[in-house]
């Protein structure tokens, strides 16, 4: 399965994050040896625990909610955080980062469902955070671009305007605030059920877990 995807992305050139949470090392390691390097978890405490025991090379994405209290625990070594969606948790990242002596990269998460449950920011709140001067003086963090969740709904036109308003967000931001930073170039979206549909909307790296390890 996980080669099938794998070469279905790279027509289009879009990572495959793994989404290995609550799975066991023996089903991360199987992907692993199939060359998968990039995995994604959602809670601290199982990703630090991963990490300590599975294999250095791996790259680790945080892609769930993240509490700024947390941060200092996977600050030393974490890939990519996907799920900043406050300048509080940003000053938090740079904070750990400057003591851990590395520059973290993250996303910034919109709020793009219809579900409140969801977290993240909207188009107005990001424009916000990155006029503070505050954010212009973080030296260890770098926002290399965006990241929401579509709806869970059957609704395909649905889940694809969502996955729309996601890009249109990214457009706006790299125009106004990221011009000149080929860093700012992805868009994280689309997961089992959806990634078909998120990579015709522009995605560039999806998470995607029950097709690669079945379902939890």
């Amino acid at each position: 399965m996980i080669q099938n995807i794998l070469s279905e992305l790279s027509l289009t050139n879009t990572t495959l994050v793994a989404v290995s949470k609550t799975k066991p090392n023996e089903k991360i390691l199987e992907l692993y040896k199939e060359g998968q390097r990039i995995f994604g978890e959602n809670r601290v405490q199982e990703l630090v625990e991963k990490y300590e025991t599975l294999p250095k090379d791996i790259r680790w994405h945080l892609i769930g909610h993240l509490q700024t209290n947390k941060v200092k625990y996977i600050a030393p070594f974490v890939s990519l955080i996907h799920s900043v969606d406050s300048l509080k948790l940003l000053k938090e990242i740079n904070k750990q980062a400057k003591k851990n002596d590395r520059i973290i990269d993250v996303l910034l998460q919109f709020h793009i469902a219809t579900e409140t449950s969801k977290f993240g920011l909207d188009f107005q709140e990001s424009k916000e955070l990155l006029k503070t001067t505050e954010y212009q003086n973080f030296e260890n963090i770098r926002v290399i671009g965006v990241m929401g969740m579509a709806s869970f709904v059957d609704d395909e036109s649905q889940v694809r305007k969502e996955f729309q308003s996601l890009k249109a967000i990214f457009e706006q931001l790299k125009k106004v605030f990221f011009e000149q930073e080929g860093s700012f170039s992805e868009i994280s979206m689309g997961m089992s059920g959806d990634y078909k549909i998120a990579i015709e909307e522009g995605s560039t790296m999806v998470r995607i877990g029950s097709l690669l390890f079945g379902a939890r």
